[in-house]
């Protein structure tokens, strides 16, 4: 979890992350947990070898902030930590120093590197191109969108940008992401999706043939306690409320276009619900027959084999329709971008049905 300011420039490669230690994020009580520094930093940056983040310690570029029961978290400054085995708590806070030669010179965006579907005085809507990182996290610090955004409508005289993200998309999915200029309406329309006042459609290619033309998935998802993978979610009788509506567009022979209504926005949503009626997307590395190759993606490990099973190297899900209230005049807007060039030429491609 990055803790960058949120008025940051973001048009500007970070000089730092800071990540804090919570017992939720390893499922255990705050008075059990106790972890090594080195083990905490390889469930973050997982795409660092444990070799390499012992390493980043002892270089000094990791710094800890432990609180102890009757202090606050803000009161106690970092120091350097140079052992990798140091014990921590819940409620430490951990900051890592990107190093020189890590911190790739971001992206000065020319006003073509966007695709603007939407503007306004309140609000500005992207067509995000699959693989392109929303917003800098691990491996993923430059080129980003937000990044683009920023150098494109950063005010040179101030370093705040008041440009904020008001949702987000995996790095693999394409199409819609609204963003609020104005810090004073970015609230508003965040309430919007949190209250569900948004509607938000997706286009994806499923494998196989859904048995109707269209229907409603009703079931609750939660976090998948038995994969390796910490954020995958699973269909679970505990789990929270999740529906998704959806219709086939279009079908081939080993495959169907498919619009997906979100009626709520639980993590993973129509990836999971789709994988659970018997239809994953196409390209899912983590919700297709085998979890590994999400596991030997993030290694920089995947096999001709893998890439094959895949047939496309992302998931093929488009964020492609969304309507929202405009924080000033009140009125509904609705923005609709095309299925992705990569995602319509695959489909095009198939055996008709």
């Amino acid at each position: 979890m990055s803790l960058l300011p949120k008025d940051r420039d973001l048009s500007k490669t970070p000089e730092h992350v800071e990540l804090v230690v919570r017992a939720s994020d390893f499922r255990c009580a705050v008075e059990e947990l106790e972890l090594r520094l080195d083990a905490f930093l390889a469930h973050h940056l997982d795409w660092r070898s444990r070799s390499s983040i012992q390493q980043l310690i002892r270089d000094e570029h990791v710094l800890v902030s432990a609180p102890g029961p009757e202090q606050r978290a803000e009161d106690v400054p970092f120091a350097v930590e140079r052992r990798p085995g140091r014990y921590l708590r819940h409620g430490a806070r951990v900051r890592v120093l990107i190093p020189e030669a890590s911190r790739l010179e971001a992206t000065t965006s020319a006003p073509g590197d966007l695709s603007i579907l939407y503007e306004d005085d309140e609000v500005l809507a992207i067509d995000k191109p699959p693989l392109m990182a929303v917003h800098p996290s691990g491996r993923y610090l430059t080129g980003t969108l937000i990044q683009r955004v920023h150098a494109r409508y950063r005010r040179h005289d101030d370093e705040r940008v008041p440009i904020r993200l008001c949702h987000r998309l995996d790095r693999e999915t394409s199409g819609i992401v609204l963003l609020a200029k104005d810090p004073d309406w970015h609230p508003r329309v965040m309430a919007q999706f949190e209250d569900r006042e948004v509607e938000k459609d997706y286009l994806a290619l499923v494998r196989g043939q859904p048995d109707r033309d269209e229907g409603l998935v009703d079931l609750p998802l939660g976090s998948a306690r038995a994969s390796a993978v910490m954020i995958k979610m699973t269909v679970r009788e505990d789990g929270m409320e999740s529906r998704t509506g959806y219709r086939v567009l279009e079908r081939r022979k080993d495959c169907a276009l498919v619009l997906c209504r979100l009626h709520t926005g639980r993590q993973h949503q129509i990836r999971v619900h789709m994988a659970a009626i018997g239809h994953p997307l196409v390209g899912d590395k983590l919700y297709g027959e085998d979890e590994g190759i999400f596991l030997r993606d993030l290694a920089g490990e995947l096999t001709e084999q893998d890439r094959a099973a895949l047939d496309l190297p992302r998931q093929a899900l488009h964020a492609h329709r969304l309507v929202f209230t405009s924080p000033k005049s009140g009125r509904r807007v609705e923005v609709v971008s095309p299925l992705a060039p990569d995602m319509r030429e695959w489909f095009e491609r198939r055996p008709p049905a």
